[in-house]
């Protein structure tokens, strides 16, 4: 067992598969639909696909952050074991989440005199947020210390590339993003606005686009402007979908046709909570590339 735990919250977008492939430990936000709580815990709760059916029906799940109690019943075990902890939050520019783990990590610091909690603010989300982990643990793997892997996790968090668009925009004028005005007309025109998230952990748009395919090309010419190596990159690449799996198998094709030395393109289902903002048909692109500088 290794002298450290690395641990983060459920919305990395990943699947109970790959966590206990990497030794990975997630904390799960909560949400609220129809009248009833549920956790975000990949289809542990609520089946994903009937959660986006419920969307899709009318429903408007409304979401909760990890609160601090909760962080301290979470980490309390490894300290228990004798580990330090590296967790890493949800971008602050989305969530408050990592105000409420610095919190708890005070107060479980002053408790805990032989084992330590520290908090970084992956400036992640979605399957980015999951990558970011992926290549921690791959990190640790290859022996890296406690010191080593902090480090890496702050140095590494802004080189992580996040290219996604939402295409239907009805979710997000429910949500208050965008004006219903905008959402008619972007309807109306199949506008699929690009958005990524910026150095700050901010999601911001960057394009709007006519029809998805070509939003796909644009993702796929985001890579290749901003992909370690370019053409030549030849890491993990990650995909999320909220219940459009035949865009994101369309997408995984578009990135082997144009990246030859791409190792591994995986796909997941974006999760409950990240999904209650974006709705079903959001489609995301996540690799390592050069650092976010806006």
């Amino acid at each position: 067992m290794s002298d450290y735990q690395i641990t983060c919250c459920s919305t990395v977008d990943l699947d109970p598969a790959t966590f206990e492939r990497l030794d990975l430990k997630y904390v799960p936000f909560t949400f609220h639909l129809d009248g009833k709580d549920y956790f975000d815990d990949y289809g542990k709760s609520m089946p994903i696909k009937d959660f986006y059916d419920a969307m899709r029906n009318g429903s408007v799940p409304t979401t909760s952050q990890v609160s601090l109690g909760r962080y301290l019943d979470f980490w309390r075990p490894f300290l228990e074991a004798g580990q330090n902890i590296l967790h890493l939050c949800l971008s602050s520019g989305i969530s408050g989440s990592y105000n409420a783990a610095v919190l708890a990590a005070g107060e479980i610091n002053s408790e805990y005199k032989n084992a330590k909690v520290v908090v970084i603010d992956s400036l992640c989300a979605s399957s980015g947020y999951g990558l970011l982990m992926t290549k921690l643990a791959q990190k640790r793997d290859a022996g890296a210390s406690f010191e080593e892997i902090v480090d890496y996790a702050t140095k590494t968090r802004l080189e992580v590339q996040h290219w996604f668009f939402p295409s239907e925009l009805t979710y997000l004028v429910r949500g208050g993003r965008v004006s219903k005005t905008s959402g008619l007309i972007g309807g109306a025109l199949h506008i699929c606005p690009l958005m990524n998230v910026d150095h700050k952990g901010q999601l911001i748009p960057r394009q709007k686009i006519r029809g998805k395919k070509r939003v796909m090309q644009a993702q796929i010419e985001m890579m290749k402007a901003h992909a370690k190596g370019g053409l030549d990159y030849d890491d993990l690449v990650y995909i999320c979908n909220s219940d459009c799996m035949d865009d994101a198998n369309y997408l995984k094709e578009l990135v082997f046709k144009t990246f030859p030395r791409v190792k591994d393109v995986v796909i997941y289902s974006i999760g409950t909570v990240i999904g209650a903002h974006t709705g079903p048909g959001t489609l995301g692109l996540f690799f390592m590339g050069d650092e976010r500088v806006d």
